[in-house]
């Protein structure tokens, strides 16, 4: 019995030492958008501070492949030491409900560690549709079903799940046009400035310079409150989808069987960086807001979303790919 208990102690300050330890080799951030996306701009947000925490490199690597799930697969498939992380948007929560075939399983091959951002998409239509109102936009939805085409950055991300979302509450029916494979964001929006597609659903920075130029006309914004970067674009509700709310937020996850005292630390590191002022300033320039849960609320949000996401999929009569 002694030595039982002996046993015990030991590997519990094993435990303890590897997670006081943590991480004792550079660190990898995994993002799937592409250069100038939404996770990338906070992920390199982040990275030097946890680098400087940690006394470790924290690198970001882009990895904006097939359709958004190269990123998640290459995660998945690595060692579940903590030292190899994803930072996904909402999506990794979604593509549970619209993805079949894919090479991991988004739920059950991760732990979600932390939130990192909240903040709202804008919906923007091409300046050659000739629509310049949310109501517009829905009128011609109603008067010319199956023929206005919306984009998203691939089946089953956040951009496909809101405009889907969208479509519903507005009582109009589209064709969904997903990103190629290989395709970036900036690809998603320069088709719908060609006219190549109708209206999507953008991360407001990397929209603002063609809205700014006129190339995109800003119909409404995704969140119940306005956007700071903005400010003169009405919500999505003010605009004539009474309550609409559809944030994209942004989050971390480690490879299944990464010991749980390494994933707390990560995410008690990850909510100690977040917190630095100099740090949520420069979230904000983006209009993103930072988010506060501990680990184990943060995996019970990600499992809502996800079935969330279930709904919306059912409603829309999608079927998974």
């Amino acid at each position: 019995m002694r030595f039982l208990s002996l046993l015990f102690l030991l590997s519990a300050a094993n435990v303890a030492g590897v997670a006081q330890d943590y991480p004792t080799k550079p660190v990898r951030i995994i993002e799937p958008f592409g250069a100038g996306g939404g996770p990338d701009l906070v992920a390199r947000a982040v990275s030097p501070k946890l680098s400087e925490l940690w006394g470790q490199p924290v690198t970001v690597e882009n990895h904006p492949g097939k359709g958004s799930t190269e990123a998640p697969a290459i995660v998945a498939k690595s060692s579940p030491d903590g030292c190899t992380l994803l930072v996904n948007t909402s999506a990794q929560a979604y593509s549970a409900a619209f993805a079949k075939n894919l090479p991991y399983d988004p739920l059950k091959d991760f732990i979600p560690v932390a939130p990192l951002t909240s903040q709202p998409y804008v919906l923007v239509a091409g300046k050659s549709s000739g629509i310049i109102t949310l109501r517009e936009l829905i009128a011609a939805g109603k008067a010319n079903p199956g023929e206005l085409k919306f984009a998203s950055t691939g089946v089953g991300t956040g951009s496909h799940l809101g405009l889907e979302k969208f479509n519903l509450e507005a009582g109009i029916g589209a064709q969904h046009v997903p990103a190629g494979p290989g395709d970036s964001i900036a690809n998603v929006i320069a088709n719908t400035v060609a006219g190549r597609t109708t209206y999507m659903m953008a991360p407001i920075p990397l929209a603002l310079a063609d809205i700014r130029a006129g190339n995109l006309l800003a119909l409404g914004v995704t969140t119940q409150k306005r956007s700071a970067l903005l400010p003169e674009v009405p919500t999505i509700a003010e605009a004539g989808v009474s309550g609409f709310d559809y944030p994209i937020w942004y989050g971390v996850w480690v490879p299944a069987g990464t010991p749980i005292e390494v994933v707390n630390k990560l995410a008690k590191d990850i909510a100690r960086v977040l917190a630095a002022p100099d740090l949520r300033d420069q979230l904000a320039k983006h209009g993103a807001v930072p988010m506060s849960m501990t680990q184990p609320e943060f995996a019970r949000f990600v499992q809502s979303e996800s079935e969330s996401a279930a709904r919306i999929v059912k409603a829309a009569s999608i079927k998974p790919q």
